[in-house]
């Protein structure tokens, strides 16, 4: 059944746009393998393929330091391991635990806080500045964190980001 839902999912992502942020999850890295191979299979089938440069593989969980075995396309090009990747906007790194990074959140958030005071400082009122910052950089800083359960550390983090600018 997993190779019919897999194909009845991927048929309507490619009608809808291209299809260059998939995710395989598996529990080990010969499952990984062979799932990676059937979607290199299907891709192929609907005139797709593979970015080896594109692609990367993360470990999470117990063993997540442990070095092991390539993970390869059906031509033998290795894909990556690597200790961050970006998914739909959201950057996941390695971890014993599902954990995301809010790094690269905050530095976006502070590069459109910084554009909207450079063109605004000394034109608009500080009511007019906060409103904007509201509206267009609070969701650059907030994006997809629905991801992830933030933790103590994380919701203190935001909180000073956010305080940093509004007491600024």
């Amino acid at each position: 059944m997993s190779p019919l839902l897999f194909n009845i999912y991927i048929d309507e992502l490619t009608s809808l746009s291209d299809a260059d942020d998939i995710l395989l999850l598996t529990s080990s890295v010969t499952a990984l393998q062979n799932i990676f191979h059937q979607c290199e299979l299907e891709l192929k089938y609907l005139d797709m393929a593979v970015n080896p440069k594109k692609t990367h593989c993360i470990r999470i969980g117990p063993r997540c330091s442990a070095n092991c075995a390539n993970i390869s396309t059906c031509e033998g090009r290795a894909i990556s391991w690597v200790c961050e990747v970006r998914y739909l906007g959201i950057f996941i790194i390695c971890s014993r635990h599902f954990k995301c990074t809010l790094d690269n959140a905050k530095c976006s958030f502070y590069s459109a806080v910084n554009g909207i005071l450079d063109k605004l400082l000394n034109i608009a009122s500080e009511d007019v500045i906060l409103q904007i910052i509201a509206s267009k950089c609070m969701p650059v800083l907030l994006y997809g964190l629905e991801a992830f359960a933030l933790t103590k550390t994380d919701l203190q983090s935001l909180d000073f980001t956010v305080n940093r600018v509004a007491y600024s």
